[in-house]
């Protein structure tokens, strides 16, 4: 059950976000779980229509009962007008996959190198057991959830991905070959848009096909954000397993203009992963995308808490 929530969040995304909601919420009576409900009014009719793009990553989905209760939540925003288009992860799953059957993952500048055995493991469970394990917890929870990948009707064109790593010997900059990994080039909104305000919910494995049709894997933040850039998304939600972007102190950052945000890639503020994760949130913004949230996915009910009271749960970057 959701905590109650002080205090009116504005509907400019620059408005100072207060401080954290508390997740062991008491019991609450009847007459509070309906002032709750009213008071999440003005936040349904802010996103009445309105598309919001959410990444649910590996590492959030964590134990079968959270994800069916992300998908409940997911159900529970279509039913309020809101249309939802979730693109999910599973590095943690194709780990264990590859492990399974003794393929041995290399890596290079932090990245898994995608070969041909490799590229298989990850169609099989991206666009497989967990597209359509998260389908069918939707479904179950009364939704219409329909399974895609980046390849069905070229929704998704990508071309190969390199990335550059610093010798530490020579301390010469190489060029890594990372197998069949893309980078988005081109979004086609044709069949999102026969599913996107018709009581369906698309879900979104991020595979992509390239122009002569080979099939890359694509970060899922990246894919997010390339979907939600194309469809002019109202929020774009990267539900991780952080609570958001830190200080250097630790403490939540609960928002960010891009100008803030390159300042503190450059002061090393943000550093490692939460490095290209922002820079996703940049290009989002950029394209069209009104806001986006950096959120802690293991937290109940990330997404309405992010989206239906006063406070958020993460970090909200903006323009």
């Amino acid at each position: 059950m959701l905590a109650v929530l002080p205090a009116n969040r504005s509907e400019n995304p620059t408005t100072q976000r207060k401080t954290r909601f508390m997740t062991d919420a008491p019991v609450i009576s009847p007459i509070d779980q309906a002032r709750i409900l009213s008071e999440a009014l003005p936040h349904m009719q802010r996103y009445d229509e309105e598309t919001i793009v959410i990444k649910y990553g590996g590492h959030a989905m964590g134990a079968e009962n959270d994800a069916k209760a992300f998908a409940r939540d997911i159900v529970l925003l279509e039913q309020t007008a809101v249309n939802p288009v979730v693109v999910h992860g599973g590095g943690p799953q194709i780990a264990t996959m590859l492990k399974r059957l003794g393929i041995k993952s290399e890596f290079a500048a932090g990245l898994r190198i995608t070969d041909g055995a490799t590229i298989e493991i990850v169609e099989m469970v991206l666009a497989g057991s967990i597209n359509k394990q998260l389908v069918g917890y939707i479904n179950e929870a009364g939704g219409k959830a329909v399974g895609l990948c980046g390849k069905d009707g070229n929704m998704v064109t990508a071309s190969k991905a390199t990335r550059t790593m610093v010798d530490p010997d020579s301390r010469i900059e190489e060029v890594v070959d990372l197998g069949f990994v893309g980078e988005p080039e081109k979004v086609d909104l044709t069949l999102l848009n026969q599913l996107i305000g018709h009581e369906l919910i698309p879900v979104l494995a991020p595979l992509a096909t390239s122009a002569t049709g080979q099939t890359f894997n694509v970060n899922a933040d990246t894919f997010a954000g390339a979907v939600a850039g194309a469809l002019k998304a109202k929020r774009l939600l990267l539900l991780t397993d952080v609570p958001g972007v830190l200080d250097k102190s630790k403490q939540l950052i609960p928002e960010l203009s891009i100008k803030d945000a390159r300042k503190l890639i450059a002061d090393g503020t943000i550093s490692g992963g939460m490095i290209p994760k922002v820079e996703t949130c940049i290009y989002a913004l950029e394209q069209g995308v009104e806001g986006v949230v950096i959120l802690d996915g293991k937290v109940p009910h990330a997404v309405l808490l992010e989206l239906f009271t006063n406070q958020g749960t993460g970090t909200l970057i903006h323009k």
